[in-house]
């Protein structure tokens, strides 16, 4: 009995956490709500105290939930995938399908929570800045990999900015400008500054 209580409880919290995530993706962590929580992730009201002290609480671990999301996402499909410059251009092409796929209705969790917290202090922005950070240094790390195999003649913490903040502009474009298009740019743009960086542009595809 307890061990079904146990398994039952962690499926609710689970349930809320993917909600809360895919919520605040539109509306924000200071959007969710009880009732919307709740409803959208099928359980009562009673049942998210069960899990939170209080709503601090729950935005930290969407934010721990979001981070684990991404990892599934993204970084683990790019490490399946040679190391080197194939892997770099391969962390922005699963960034792009996570985005495109519509994994969130939001589009992108971070993006908005970042806009979100960048001016309040306090927990929830340094868990956000810690999970940014984190993607950021892989994405460097895997460029300096690159330029240790003599695959890329790049600054890591350069080349690695410019691609992240390429993948955080097709959020907004393909919403509000460019619908598709802008992944087929995001992508090109990126593959194109590789090859161009890389003094065997044959290990990356042409287009």
């Amino acid at each position: 009995m307890t061990d079904g209580r146990k398994v039952r409880g962690q499926r609710s919290r689970e349930a809320i956490l993917g909600s809360a995530v895919a919520l605040a993706s539109v509306d924000g962590l200071d959007g969710l709500t009880l009732g919307r929580l709740a409803e959208a992730a099928g359980v009562s009201k009673s049942g998210f105290f069960a899990h939170w002290r209080d709503k601090e609480q729950l935005q930290l671990e969407a934010v721990d939930w979001a981070r684990r999301q991404w990892i599934e996402h993204v970084v683990t499909p790019a490490l399946a995938v040679p190391e080197g410059v194939r892997r770099v251009l391969a962390l922005h092409e699963a960034r792009l399908a996570f985005y495109q796929e519509g994994v969130l209705p939001g589009g992108c969790f971070f993006f908005a929570a970042q806009v979100e917290f960048d001016d309040r202090p306090g927990p929830v922005k340094d868990r956000v800045a810690q999970a940014m950070n984190d993607w950021l240094g892989f994405l460097e790390k895997s460029v300096q990999e690159a330029v240790d195999r003599g695959e890329l003649r790049a600054d890591p913490a350069q080349l690695a900015y410019e691609i992240e903040a390429l993948g955080e502009a097709v959020v907004t474009h393909s919403r509000l400008r460019d619908g598709p298009q802008a992944f087929v740019r995001a992508r090109r743009a990126v593959l194109e500054r590789l090859r161009a960086l890389s003094p065997d542009p044959s290990l990356l595809p042409e287009d």
